[in-house]
């Protein structure tokens, strides 16, 4: 249930008595109305013909006056016109205290204590959060109490009763609320709008240059590649065959060690022949056979 719907049904009980209350009936069923608890807006009542009687009544006007003060205005109002108005109970008092918590809510978000106290007339700032507090609990205001820094937090208010004449100003500042509403969610549609397509942009950008860089890591990447084939490619011609020369000379050297070779053999078998008459002492003087004549004649012709 929204803030203040309750207190609408609270104030039909009165709505059916004023059908047939005149008079001084009509001044009682206000002051009943008045003092009773949970009924925070009067306006349809203040609309009932026996009730609007009341204001051309000297006798009873008061009490027509008493409830447009309920409707409408503060105590700071009842305050500066507590002559020409009917005398207050406790009950009353209260509600007119916490109906102008309300006024006083719907213009400002954050109460200071200080101002609260001198407005309400409040003896303590004790007395003055059991109004705040009440308040809540009838759920004609939502907030919160804040002691450190001496305040009330409004969260929520109820709506009270619109006075008479009031609604053009209200209207005008409904437009105006209107037209402010407008000019800034123009402003954000526009904001948005760049925002997008800055993203867009930046996006694209991003497309970009992620594509240039993927090439020319790629192309870092062949040119690596050729480097190390090319590389590779060198140090295996490098490692060339024997040339012709080169063979040649290897050829010569082979048999130049081949005929060194050949030639110490020969010099050890020459060796061996000298010692050989050594060895046969007993045939001293004795022709040499035709088989030793042709070896060392075979011999001889090795050695060339």
């Amino acid at each position: 249930m929204e803030i203040g719907t309750q207190h609408v049904a609270k104030l039909e009980p009165f709505l059916l008595m004023s059908k047939a209350a005149k008079g001084a009936a009509a001044a009682k069923l206000v002051q009943d109305a008045t003092s009773t608890p949970g009924v925070f807006v009067f306006g349809e009542l203040l609309e009932q013909p026996n009730v609007q009687e009341l204001a051309g009544n000297e006798q009873h006007s008061r009490f027509y006056s008493l409830l447009q003060l309920f409707a409408y205005r503060t105590y700071a109002d009842y305050i500066q016109h507590k002559d020409s108005l009917p005398p207050l109970n406790d009950a009353q008092i209260v509600k007119l205290k916490q109906l102008s918590l309300v006024s006083l809510a719907q213009d400002s978000r954050i109460l200071p204590y200080e101002m609260l106290l001198r407005v309400l007339d409040m003896p303590t700032v004790r007395d003055l959060e059991d109004l705040i507090i009440d308040s809540i609990y009838l759920d004609i205001v939502r907030g919160k109490l804040d002691q450190k820094e001496g305040q009330f937090e409004v969260e929520y208010t109820m709506g009270r009763d619109l006075e008479p004449g009031k609604l053009e100003q209200l209207l005008a500042s409904l437009q105006n609320w209107a037209s402010t509403t407008a000019s800034v969610l123009a402003t954000l549609d526009q904001k948005l709008t760049e925002l997008s397509t800055r993203s867009i942009t930046a996006k694209k950008e991003k497309e970009q240059y992620d594509k240039a860089y993927q090439a020319t890591l790629k192309e870092v990447a062949d040119k690596q590649k050729e480097a190390r084939n090319a590389n590779k490619a060198q140090a295996l011609s490098g490692r060339t065959g024997p040339t012709d020369a080169g063979l040649a000379e290897l050829k010569r050297e082979k048999l130049r060690q081949a005929q060194e070779k050949g030639k110490e053999n020969d010099d050890d078998r020459d060796s061996m022949d000298v010692d050989e008459p050594a060895e046969g002492s007993k045939g001293k003087g004795r022709k040499p056979s035709t088989s030793d004549a042709s070896l060392r004649q075979q011999r001889k012709r090795n050695r060339f």
